[in-house]
């Protein structure tokens, strides 16, 4: 393995953090709207079924998005473009760009025609009592989203590559803004029509997903690049065959990954009509966090592990693994488990309000969802650490084969919660079982990871993430009693009026960060340090004994 010198580890890493902070701080706009943007559905919609059948309608070209736009097509394409940018120039690498989005431009054109097409008959056959027609018009209008938004992710990529992560990072934040202008600007005027109202929503989507495409083209232009489509030149660049052998198989196990997302949403509507919504407004609490920490060191680790290891880094590499597995834990551990004692009531704050359509029934099945998910926040975070290094190694063989385990637990364990829990814990059974596959899956890839590369090596990381639970877990209980003391009440129920409940929520959450930043002060200060630290751009760091 090859081994670098402490300051070149130390120059990359300070670069990724202060990288994840700009993508943080971006992603934290897109997500508070997100969060926004389903309030506002619960207010209108609630838990109905109608609001099921759009989140159903929706998973669809956003299985497209995982597959062909930030997952398997990307992370074959970002280590592809590098190396290129690096060893080529810029001009080719654009090139071979240029040539690859015209590929994805004439596939799923043509997907996305036949999946239009297909629904016809599918419709035909249905019974018409049947819900699973509800769907069907929403998606017909949502499935070019598809393609509009696979476009903008690899245009996103190329940015990112070249260290412009801002601008892709703020892109999916004119998803949300044009959902909420839909919601407050045209739904007042289409008054007491749920059906229309939802139909009009389906096609500002596919507005949106054309908004981010052409929002990030400028950047790009600035950078050189001029966008369009190149039919004559498919078979002239060996770099796209080399992207599609690199992506097979993780197109494979992404794929069918996403195709057990939509399962899962079937299942839960089958088992309960308004089990899709509940099980999205848990969701939407999870990325919250999970999208302005997480995802953006996912986003800014493919990138800089695919530099490493084109430079023959390997050894940067595992300490920038390492360092991130360590600020993530910091960062999620309290997340995961306030989320998890505190759902009703958060649930209650966030989403029900006076005269909207989200009741209590539908604010304690929606929690005991936002309760199973919670734990999966470390879990979920922890994988998307750890899968860019295979990415970056250009060894995409690896994850599929783990998620293919994964995918017969998860499904194995979603039935299971179908067919034996009781009714109105169904859901959470599909939650929680998605938690459990994220934690098998996310051990099993560093376990290989390290035995094959050494890295990430348990002393530099396992000692502070459990000191990082622990403190969140005595946080809990001390949030729980200041959360009780306030009148929230010990077992989960919630002041009336909505300033009763954000003055208890402010309170109890001021204390649990102040327990838990003195609980970490005095058991895991020097994790605590690096990591406010490189968020906030130090360029060094005083730190010892975890390697």
């Amino acid at each position: 393995m090859t081994q670098s010198t402490p300051q070149s580890e130390n120059a990359v890493q300070p670069r990724v953090l202060r990288s994840v902070s700009v993508v943080s701080m971006m992603t934290a706009v897109s997500r508070v709207l997100g969060l926004a943007r389903e309030v506002a559905m619960a207010y209108f919609f609630g838990t109905s079924a109608l609001k099921s059948a759009f989140d159903i309608a929706f998973v669809v070209p956003n299985l497209f998005r995982r597959l062909f736009g930030e997952g398997a097509l990307s992370s074959a394409f970002v280590p592809v473009f590098s190396e290129t940018m690096v060893k080529e120039g810029r001009k080719q690498a654009y090139a071979f760009a240029r040539r690859l989005i015209t590929l994805l431009v004439l596939f799923l054109g043509a997907v996305t025609l036949a999946g239009i097409l297909l629904s016809y008959p599918l419709a035909a056959i249905l019974p018409a009592e049947s819900r699973w027609l509800l769907p069907l018009p929403m998606l017909r209008i949502m499935l070019p989203y598809a393609l509009l938004i696979c476009v903008a992710a690899l245009v996103s990529g190329m940015l990112n590559t070249l260290g412009k992560f801002a601008i892709s990072s703020l892109t999916p934040f004119l998803l949300n803004l044009i959902w909420l202008a839909t919601l407050f600007g045209v739904f007042p005027f289409i008054r007491d029509l749920p059906e229309r109202r939802i139909m009009v929503l389906s096609w500002a989507v596919l507005l949106a997903g054309l908004a981010q495409l052409l929002f990030q083209l400028p950047a790009l232009a600035r950078s050189g690049f001029r966008f369009s489509l190149c039919f004559k030149e498919l078979r002239s660049d060996p770099k796209l065959l080399r992207v599609l052998r690199l992506m097979g198989p993780a197109a494979l196990g992404i794929g069918l990954i996403q195709i057990n997302v939509c399962v899962d949403k079937m299942l839960s509507f089958w088992a309960d009509p308004g089990a899709p919504a509940m099980l999205e407004y848990a969701e939407r609490l999870i990325y919250l966090p999970l999208g302005m920490f997480g995802t953006a060191f996912m986003t800014v680790l493919l990138p800089t592990f695919s530099k490493q290891v084109a430079s023959g880094d390997l050894a940067g590499m595992r300490g920038t693994l390492e360092r991130a597995i360590r600020n993530l834990a910091v960062i999620m551990a309290p997340c995961s488990v306030a989320l998890a004692v505190l759902s009703l009531p958060i649930i209650e704050l966030i989403y029900s309000f006076k005269g909207g359509q989200f009741g209590p029934e539908a604010a304690v099945l929606s929690a005991r969802a936002l309760a199973a998910y919670a734990p999966g926040l470390l879990f979920f975070s922890f994988q998307k650490a750890v899968i860019p290094a295979f990415y970056g190694m250009q060894d995409l063989r690896t994850p599929v084969r783990v998620s293919m385990f994964g995918l017969a637990l998860n499904i194995t364990l979603n039935v299971t919660s179908v067919l034996f829990l009781p009714h109105g814990w169904k859901h959470a059974g599909i939650a929680g079982s998605t938690v459990v596959t994220s934690m098998v899956n996310g051990l099993t890839l560093a376990v290989i990871l390290h035995r094959r590369h050494g890295s990430p090596r348990a002393g530099a990381v396992l000692v502070p993430v459990l000191k990082s639970v622990a403190c969140a877990l005595l946080m809990a209980l001390a949030a729980r009693a200041v959360f009780a003391a306030c009148g929230g009440g010990f077992i989960g129920a919630v002041p009336e009026g909505k300033l009763g409940q954000v003055a208890v929520m402010t309170v109890t959450v001021a204390a649990g960060i102040a327990v838990y930043g003195g609980l970490m002060a005095l058991v895991s200060r020097a994790e605590l340090v690096e990591m406010a630290g490189e968020l906030l751009g130090r360029k060094k760091l005083r730190r010892g004994g975890n390697g």
